[in-house]
């Protein structure tokens, strides 16, 4: 398996390059952002660890630019930024996973091997689910050809539904998707949201299995 270190400081890419390779992976090191974009591009990598924080190109911008262009390698972020709403960027802009600075070495290659095992598979450009169009690349949602402004946290919370229609979704697996499961959340916030996003795309559209979960009506 190769895979692809983004990752500008010296000494921590270092370790990560041997530690991988120890666990028998072949590994290459990217130091910039633009270094990384055109190793992901063109390097026929099977995965990604990816800095948020990158002289030249952000990783998010990074991500963002692959996904727009196509390319499901599958990724996974790093950063020193842990508050709920950086994930939610990261994993909104194209990130496969998200894991804080400083982390355990051990939980590290636990996420890259599931990334592994899920493999990248090809991604529609823009979900469609009746007249709902979102498009992930560019974050943008339409009903009836009406853009819709969602929140990032509506947006994921969309997104990993409209992925999904017509099936019911518990309350937990939505927390654990949609929300870093690391922090506390309430499960009432996943009520929250649902109301949030019926109130824009309509009632009619998420609908309530009572002891189940939620189900976006198709």
């Amino acid at each position: 398996m190769r895979v692809l270190v983004v990752e500008d400081e010296a000494r921590l890419a270092a370790a990560l390059q041997r530690g991988l390779q120890a666990e028998g992976f072949a590994v290459d090191v990217a130091a910039t952002g633009p270094a990384g974009l055109d190793a992901a591009r063109h390097g026929g990598y099977d995965a990604m660890i990816l800095d948020v924080m990158l002289p030249g190109l952000s990783g998010y911008e990074l991500v963002r630019r692959l996904r727009a262009e196509q390319h499901w390698l599958p990724v996974l972020m790093l950063s020193a930024k842990d508050g709920e709403y950086d994930q939610a960027d990261g994993l909104d802009c194209g990130a496969d996973d998200y894991l804080t600075k400083p982390f355990s070495y051990v939980v590290l290659l636990a996420r890259l091997r599931a990334l592994l095992r899920r493999g990248a598979p090809e991604r529609p450009t823009v979900l469609a689910v009746g007249d709902l169009r979102l498009d992930p690349a560019r974050r943008r949602v339409t009903r009836a050809d009406t853009e819709v402004a969602l929140t990032a946290r509506e947006f994921a919370l969309l997104d990993y539904l409209m992925r999904r229609p017509g099936q019911v979704i518990s309350k937990i697996e939505l927390l654990d998707h949609v929300w870093d499961a690391s922090l506390e959340t309430a499960p009432n916030a996943v009520e929250v949201y649902v109301g949030y996003l019926r109130r824009k795309l309509g009632r009619d559209r998420l609908e309530t299995v009572r002891g189940a979960g939620y189900r976006l009506a198709t």
